[in-house]
């Protein structure tokens, strides 16, 4: 864990960093500034874990430190230490996510209570921004294939993520506003503009503004819905059809998940929950079932077969087809009576 203590005061910080340096586990890094505008140099660097702030403090105040953490980085654990006659203006700083505030003179054990306490609990009020990229792609993807279960299922999970980081009422409206923003930008790309919804942002709790969103995001599968109405077709079905007219070229799982608007990897799920079959397995199941059709007239010679099925390589093909049907396509073709 990386701190850094700030006070413009020489004898209190070298003081503060000797209590730290006595705390177990060790520090894997104390870092000292004299002023705020030090410290943010310092943050920006290297972002420490957590912060121990002065309020009272020449070119930039505690306050206004505070202030730039919660607002730029808000992974950072801070603590506010003041005199008596700074109390009041101290506890500005909870508006600012600070996590304690103590008054001056600090002891080793006001320090080392405080560092247990927030070394034991979790990080709080941050969701990394590959876990909200993750989530707007999700979105993304299910409301487009209007997977209503599958988009359920998100949505639980998703206010349950959302609780647990135990964000404020501000911030998760923030979070959720831009999470809107994107998301509309994207199906507009895709020439669906969804209605604007934004009640979460009048909501008196976390739940609520939670509950509210959700809602606004089955409002907008429905909607896209009600766009496509009866021309919508399933996007499996789309992409089925797409496969079964292709079995001669050789197009690949990307191609047909563009075709369709999903991404490779949920297409690729997806495809495998309604088929019970990869796309590989279903292009080859359907490429043999099409070989066997052919191979049922009498006048197509057996290598014309396999280059209309997507095989140039003779030999591969007729690997192949053994494999999934259990005889050679010469023995199928015997079997049928055809010499």
């Amino acid at each position: 864990m990386h701190v850094l203590i700030v006070d413009d005061e020489p004898v209190i910080r070298r003081g503060i960093v000797k209590m730290a340096e006595m705390y177990q586990p060790a520090f894997s890094r104390i870092q000292t500034a004299e002023n705020g505008v030090d410290a943010l140099e310092q943050i920006r660097a290297c972002e420490p874990d957590l912060v121990l702030v002065d309020v009272r403090m020449p070119k930039m105040d505690g306050l206004e430190l505070c202030r730039i953490i919660h607002e730029e980085f808000p992974q950072i654990k801070t603590v506010v230490i003041s005199g008596y006659s700074d109390f009041e203006y101290a506890q500005k700083s909870v508006n600012y996510g600070v996590r304690h505030y103590m008054l001056k003179p600090v002891t080793t054990t006001d320090v080392h209570d405080m560092l247990n306490q927030l070394i034991r609990e979790p990080s709080r009020g941050y969701m990394p921004p590959s876990r909200y990229i993750e989530w707007i792609d999700q979105m993304e993807q299910q409301i487009w294939a209007l997977q209503m279960e599958e988009l359920g299922t998100l949505i639980d999970r998703w206010r349950d993520y959302c609780l647990s980081l135990h964000l404020s009422l501000a911030g998760l409206k923030e979070l959720l506003d831009d999470c809107h923003s994107l998301l509309v930008k994207r199906f507009q790309a895709r020439n669906y503009s969804p209605s604007i919804m934004q009640a979460y942002m009048q909501a008196d709790s976390v739940r609520d503004a939670l509950d509210m969103f959700n809602k606004g995001l089955i409002q907008m599968a429905k909607g896209l819905q009600a766009v496509r109405s009866g021309s919508f077709k399933d996007p499996m079905e789309e992409a089925k059809s797409y496969i079964d007219s292709r079995l001669s070229e050789d197009i690949s799982l990307d191609q047909v998940a563009a075709m369709v608007g999903l991404t490779p990897t949920y297409f690729s799920s997806l495809f495998k929950k309604v088929t019970q079959e990869t796309f590989v397995q279903y292009r080859i199941n359907k490429r043999m079932m099409k070989a066997k059709e052919m191979l049922a007239i009498p006048y197509v010679r057996i290598v014309d077969v396999a280059a209309d099925v997507g095989y140039d390589d003779y030999p591969h093909f007729t690997k192949t087809f053994k494999k999934i049907v259990g005889v050679s396509p010469s023995e199928y073709r015997a079997g049928l009576g055809i010499k």
